[in-house]
């Protein structure tokens, strides 16, 4: 090889130095570009007698400036900023309608419980006992407008989820069209890597990536499979696995990812192996804040509604009559499964001696070995029955009509729907039972000390008439006394031992007598327990549903006594989404902070930087210009040559 050559070759290297400069100064801008150098390798020596000799140079590739293992931190700080920050715009919503004081439910219920104390205060009162009725509808209003914007919240992200799945679908049938261009490339080129269609795909996998958390495996022909989940492939080769958004097997108000198999199949994905990206933080929200929240706020509608009605149906009302249900309540929601090859339906209701165990907890309830399973989906606790009815947490799961297959499944909750049905039960302001339906009264002539109490109506309240009956206590000695139904002239019991103070129980009612009676056979003294008549102005019942605004009723504990009041446990609702506000918030800067941190790594390796491709083109400029000089140099020496002929 000459001198002109090897003068060429230097030229050309220097050449190609400063198209591949100028391609990275072009697309310093371009997502995903990764920078690009030229590798340069010294011509085959030629042997002479004075050693090997030199014969220029040649451009071995063009190699591109990435590292994987960098590229791989930076895709799995992404997708979990990604689920962060969906996460974290969804629970914001939750967390600016419960924290609202004026738009919560606080003001709502102190405002119903001073309609209370108002008709305890005046139980006579029909304006006051209207301003009652006016709360408790305003009191329904608000659990009702608050079950909405969580409904409205829950349809966002279903639809959100469904868009997600689009953008999913529209990446991976991107990647696998670059995925047949690259193994093209690479068959055409056999060593030389298609740089710019890596950087082009990889681009593509890290806009996936921030969709829903992806693992890649590259293949042998320069392809990529693309896997989501615990390995569910979206991407092969040229052939791309489309997702689908389907409605959930046992709730068709929940939205979730199913993949398209053989067949146009819509197979469902678990939900709990779908992590990472935006999908990600979109399933984790809906399972883990917005389920929870909207259940304990329908915990708490029937709760109240439920002790109040308790309450209220102790009590009488203006016309004479005994309480009825001052609220409407739900009934748990029963949702079979769609696969179920058997019939019916169970019957599930709410257990009100037992309404202190309600959860906030969504049931699986599945026919298993001829077994009914229970499985507390908040926590996976499993109870198994060999038959029903049995009574668990707060409800009471009856067989009904129905006639399960082998495997099948039903989905219950009992709490769900109980803000959106709760109501009040009647209008008329006659029927608030602010008055106990019983009065208690000591004969004139008694002769002794002792005292009788107002009395209480038992819980549950009689079904029938006997409560109103008129009964007579009167004392035969100092320590027994009879027990007689005037109403239905009927002996309710004779030679009763005397207790003071001890619980005395007939006809539905409960009185206690303390002190000393005196007593004899002919002339003893007597106590009476009647019909309330004209108690128009009586306020005892009317207090004891006044009580319930403190009371803990709600979220039985360990020790099997409720912990919580009405309000306390909407406190606890807006605590817990707050807390998960901050905390979702707090992992999601965390989490930007080390997509900082890797992008930085990667770009001060693969990033372009303008300054040094400046320098660069200097470099491969004056390497042009010497080769340049070369070839003259050779061009003078040829001359003089000839010129000496």
């Amino acid at each position: 090889m000459s001198i002109f050559s090897i003068g060429v070759s230097g030229l050309n290297a220097a050449q190609a130095g400063m198209l591949t400069t100028s391609h990275n100064i072009s697309n310093a801008s371009t997502p995903g570009y990764n920078r690009q150098g030229i590798v340069q390798g010294s011509n085959f020596p030629v042997f002479t007698g004075a050693g090997f000799m030199g014969q220029g140079t040649h451009v071995q590739t063009v190699k591109r400036i990435y590292d994987q293992f960098l590229g791989s931190q930076v895709l799995s700080a992404e997708s979990g900023a990604a689920e962060m920050y969906s996460y974290l715009a969804q629970i914001s919503q939750m967390d600016n309608l419960l924290a609202d004081t004026s738009a919560g439910l606080s003001p709502a219920l102190a405002n119903f419980f001073k309609g209370v104390q108002d008709v305890a205060a005046n139980p006579s009162s029909l304006a006051a006992r209207q301003s009652m009725l006016s709360a408790g509808e305003a009191l329904a209003a608000r659990f009702h407008a608050l079950d909405q914007r969580f409904a409205e919240i829950r349809d966002g992200t279903n639809q959100q989820i469904a868009g997600q799945i689009t953008q999913i679908n529209t990446v991976t049938s991107q990647l696998a069209a670059i995925n047949q261009r690259i193994v093209l490339a690479w068959a055409g080129s056999d060593t030389q890597a298609p740089n710019d269609l890596l950087d082009q795909r990889d681009q593509m996998v890290k806009d996936l990536n921030q969709l829903v958390r992806v693992s890649t495996v590259p293949q042998s022909d320069g392809s990529l499979s693309v896997f989501i989940g615990s390995g569910q492939p979206v991407v092969m080769g040229n052939q791309a696995y489309q997702l689908k958004a389907v409605q959930a097997y046992d709730d068709p108000s929940r939205t979730t990812v199913a993949m398209i198999g053989v067949g146009g199949t819509a197979l469902i994905l678990p939900e709990s192996q779908i992590s990472g990206g935006s999908l990600g933080g979109l399933l984790k929200f809906r399972s883990q804040s917005l389920d929870g929240a909207q259940n304990a706020l329908g915990r708490i509608a029937l709760t109240l509604a439920q002790n109040f009605n308790d309450q209220h149906k102790l009590g009488q009302d203006l016309t004479g009559a005994l309480g009825q249900n001052f609220f409407n309540l739900s009934v748990p929601k029963v949702i079979p499964n769609s696969f179920n090859t058997g019939t019916g339906s169970p019957s599930v209701s709410i257990d009100a001696a037992n309404i202190a165990q309600l959860t906030t907890s969504d049931y699986q309830l599945s026919f298993v070995g001829g077994n009914y399973r229970l499985t507390r989906l908040a926590d996976n606790q499993v109870q198994s029955f060999a038959t029903l009815p049995q009574t668990v947490d707060g409800m009471t799961i009856s067989l009904g009509s129905w006639s399960p297959g082998t495997g099948d499944s039903l989905l219950i909750q009992p709490t769900r729907s109980g803000a959106n049905a709760i109501s009040v039960a009647f209008s008329d302001p006659n029927q608030v039972a602010a008055a106990a339906p019983i009065r208690t009264s000591a004969a004139l002539s008694n002769t002794g000390t002792a005292a009788i109490s107002q009395g209480a109506v038992n819980a549950p309240p009689p079904t029938n008439a006997n409560l109103q009956h008129k009964v007579t206590i009167t004392f035969t000695s100092a320590t027994t006394f009879d027990v007689y139904d005037e109403t239905a002239a009927t002996s309710l019991g004779t030679g009763v031992a005397y207790t003071a103070g001890a619980d005395i129980s007939y006809n539905g009612w409960t009185v206690q007598i303390t002190g000393n009676p005196a007593g004899n056979a002919t002339a003893g003294d007597v106590f009476t327990v009647d019909r309330n008549s004209n108690g128009v102005a009586d306020n005892r019942n009317a207090t004891l549903l006044g009580a319930l605004q403190t009371a803990n009723t709600l979220a039985q504990g360990s020790a099997g006594a409720a912990t919580a009041s009405y309000q306390g446990a909407y406190a606890q609702i807006v605590s817990a989404v707050g807390s998960k506000t901050n905390e979702v918030k707090a992992i999601g800067a965390a989490q930007q902070g080390l997509v900082d941190s890797s992008t930085k790594a990667l770009q001060s390796l693969s990033g372009v930087n303008l300054d040094e491709e400046a320098a660069n083109l200097l470099r491969y400029q004056q390497a042009y210009q010497a080769s340049a000089k070369v070839l003259d140099i050779a061009g003078k020496i040829f001359d003089s040559i000839l010129a000496l002929g």
